[in-house]
C-alpha cells in the first residue's frame, strides 16, 4: 500500500470537485451576494454537524474580510437562539442533502420575520433549496472517502463556496490590506500593517559621519552604532551609506590604500530610504525585494529621520 499515492488521489479527487463547482454557479450566487452587500443587517451562518464547521470557517473568514458575521447553531436557535436573529439579517443555511431537520425547523421563523434566506445543498429541489430566496449549488460527483460516507469533497466544496462569497463581497467593499489589519491588531501581520517606520526606527544617536570622514572613525562609528552602516551627512543632507559589507569589499579591493581612504570613496551615493510614516508592511516590501535588511528613514523634507531594519518589522 503507498501511503503517497492514497494521498495524491484525494488530491485528484478534490480539486476536480472544486474545478466543476463553478458550473453550478447560476444568477443566485450573484443575488446572494449582492443582497448582502447591501443589507445593513449582518450575514448569519447556520448548519449541522460538519456542514456547521465548515459555517463556523465561512463565518469567520467573513466577519475578518469586512462582512460583519456570525454562526448560529441550529439547534440552539430553535431553543432561543433565534432571538439573535434581527430582520435586516441575512441567514446561509447549510445542508448538503437540504433535508437537515435541525436547519429545516427554523425556516418558518425566518419566513414569518421577513428574513432573506440563503440556501447552500447539493440538490436545488430539496426542501431547503425550495424554501430559500437563494440556493447554491454545491453538487459534488465523488467523495474523496472511500466508503463514501464520511462527507470530504462536499464539505471542501461548501468552502470554497464560502470564500467565493467572500472574495465577492471584499471586492465590491474594495476591501484593502489596512482594513484587514483592523480586524487582525495582534501578532506580526497586524503589527506591520498598521504600525509605521516611525514607532520602530532607530532616531537616537544615529550612526553618522561626513564625506571627509576617515576609514578608520567609520569602523568606530559602525561598531558603536550597532546597524552594521553608518550614514553619510553633509550640511544636513544625506550624501550616501557605507555598509560593514561596504567595509569589507573595500578592504579586500584596496589593501594597500584602505586605511587612506575617507566616507567619500566608500559610500554608496543612492541609499534606499523610506518615509518616516509609511507602514512597516511597506519597509519589508522594498527590504525584501532589494535583499537589504536596513533602510534610512527620511522626512518629508528628506532629511534624516532614523534607520529602520528587518529585525524591527517583526518578521
Amino acid at each position: 500500500m503507498n501511503i503517497n499515492n492514497i494521498a495524491k488521489e484525494v488530491f485528484e479527487i478534490e480539486s476536480k470537485e472544486i474545478k466543476q463547482l463553478s458550473e453550478n454557479l447560476t444568477e443566485d450566487f450573484e443575488k446572494a451576494v449582492n443582497a448582502v452587500f447591501s443589507t445593513n443587517g449582518k450575514f448569519i451562518i447556520c448548519g449541522m454537524g460538519k456542514s456547521g464547521i465548515i459555517g463556523k470557517k465561512i463565518a469567520a473568514t467573513l466577519a475578518s474580510t469586512g462582512t460583519p458575521s456570525f454562526f448560529l447553531h441550529p439547534g440552539e436557535a430553535y431553543h432561543g437562539d433565534l432571538g439573535m436573529v434581527e430582520k435586516e439579517d441575512i441567514i446561509l443555511l447549510i445542508s448538503n442533502s437540504g433535508e437537515t431537520d435541525e436547519v429545516l425547523k427554523i425556516i418558518p421563523f425566518l419566513k414569518s420575520q421577513g428574513n432573506i434566506t440563503i440556501s447552500m445543498s447539493s440538490n436545488p429541489k430539496s426542501t431547503l433549496g425550495l424554501n430559500t430566496d437563494y440556493h447554491l449549488n454545491i453538487a459534488i460527483e465523488k467523495e474523496a472517502c472511500p466508503l463514501s460516507l464520511a462527507p470530504m469533497s462536499s464539505t471542501t466544496a461548501t468552502l470554497v463556496m464560502g470564500d467565493a462569497i467572500a472574495v465577492s463581497l471584499m471586492k465590491l467593499r474594495d476591501f484593502k490590506d489596512e482594513n484587514f489589519a483592523k480586524f487582525h491588531p495582534g501578532g506580526s501581520l497586524g503589527r506591520r500593517l498598521l504600525t509605521t517606520v516611525e514607532t520602530v526606527m532607530k532616531k537616537d544617536n544615529l550612526p553618522i559621519c561626513d564625506s571627509n570622514t576617515s576609514i578608520k572613525d567609520i569602523i568606530h562609528t559602525i561598531t558603536s552604532g550597532k546597524c552594521g552602516l553608518v550614514v553619510v551627512v553633509d550640511s544636513d543632507s544625506i550624501s550616501g551609506i557605507i555598509t560593514d559589507g561596504d567595509i569589507r569589499r573595500t578592504m579586500e579591493s584596496n589593501q594597500n590604500e584602505f586605511f587612506n581612504l575617507l566616507a567619500k570613496d566608500v559610500m554608496s551615493t543612492n541609499p534606499k530610504t523610506i518615509k518616516s510614516n509609511e507602514k512597516l508592511v511597506k519597509a519589508s516590501e522594498i527590504m525584501s525585494e532589494l535583499k537589504i535588511n536596513s533602510l534610512v528613514v527620511v522626512d518629508n523634507k528628506n532629511k534624516l529621520s532614523g534607520i529602520v531594519q528587518m529585525y524591527d518589522l517583526g518578521v
